[in-house]
């Protein structure tokens, strides 16, 4: 290859790298703005940015786009086939250039909790796989007792025969906020029936109680100082819900936000119609 050819060649691998870092950026400003749109059209957005990260070129850091539409796109219910096109697209990003253990995770928990399908065969995903499993066996065994903010001790395993649903949340958490009002339209629809919900934040008492004076729910509200049940929980990220039946199985969870039809999902595992 001359000198002309060869720089006219070094040319063309700068202008097309540029070009995909340029729509990398673009897709990263627009995943951050999901949060922005209605429902409808933050499901179509959300896998039209699916489809487009999955047409950058193998250099581009498909995975690592992915994982945080990932995040995104698990913040309420916006289709099954929504969330297969980000699944894909991670699993993808995953197989052609290899990704860090928070993105193999990120895959991992779209597979176990919202039953995603990928053809990824890779040791990092098995690995991640496993470690769900493990985080759930130490989730069954787990029990607590912290006190609400009316002065009462509530102990998870003292609650046998109730249909307990443990939710994490935090005042500074917009997804938290937004599955509030269902969660305590449910509550209020089947305490009486044996639901209880037990809604843990590890922020101070004054946060938490100023935030409900404008914000009321009618189910408990647990403070968790040092975080010591979320690292019991081993929670990462918010919000998190696990439910469990009547004989303390833990019987269905939520990686994150859920709508009231998908609480509603959750609570039929534990015999709630």
């Amino acid at each position: 290859m001359n000198r002309i050819a060869l720089g006219l060649f070094s040319v063309s691998v700068f202008l097309g790298a540029q070009n995909w870092m340029d729509q990398a950026k673009v897709i990263q400003n627009q995943v951050h703005q999901l949060r922005n749109l209605p429902d409808v059209e933050r499901a179509k957005v959300t896998r039209q940015l699916a489809i487009q990260i999955g047409k950058l070129p193998s250099a581009a850091p498909k995975a690592g786009l992915a994982t945080e539409l990932a995040n995104f796109a698990t913040e309420g219910d916006f289709g099954r086939d929504t969330l297969q096109a980000v699944a894909t697209a991670l699993a993808e990003g995953l197989a052609e250039k290899s990704g860090g253990t928070d993105s193999y995770l990120s895959l991992a928990r779209l597979v176990r909790y919202e039953h995603m399908q990928v053809s990824l065969d890779s040791p990092q995903l098995k690995a991640a796989m496993a470690q769900l499993e493990d985080d759930d066996q130490a989730r069954q065994r787990v029990d607590f007792t912290l006190t609400d903010l009316q002065g009462k001790n509530w102990q998870l395993k003292s609650l046998s025969g109730k249909i307990v649903l443990v939710n994490f949340w935090a005042t500074w958490c917009p997804p938290c906020r937004k599955e509030m009002p269902d969660l305590d339209t449910l509550y209020q629809r089947y305490e009486k029936s044996g639901l209880v919900v037990l809604a843990i934040s590890d922020e101070d008492a004054g946060t938490v109680k100023a935030f409900l004076a404008d914000h009321k729910v009618s189910y408990p509200v647990l403070l968790d100082p040092g975080q010591k049940v979320n690292k019991l929980f081993r929670v990462q990220g918010i919000p998190k819900s696990y439910l469990y039946d009547r004989q303390g199985n833990l019987v269905a969870q939520a990686i994150d936000m859920r709508t009231q039809t998908q609480f509603l999902e959750m609570l039929g595992h534990a015999g709630l119609k």
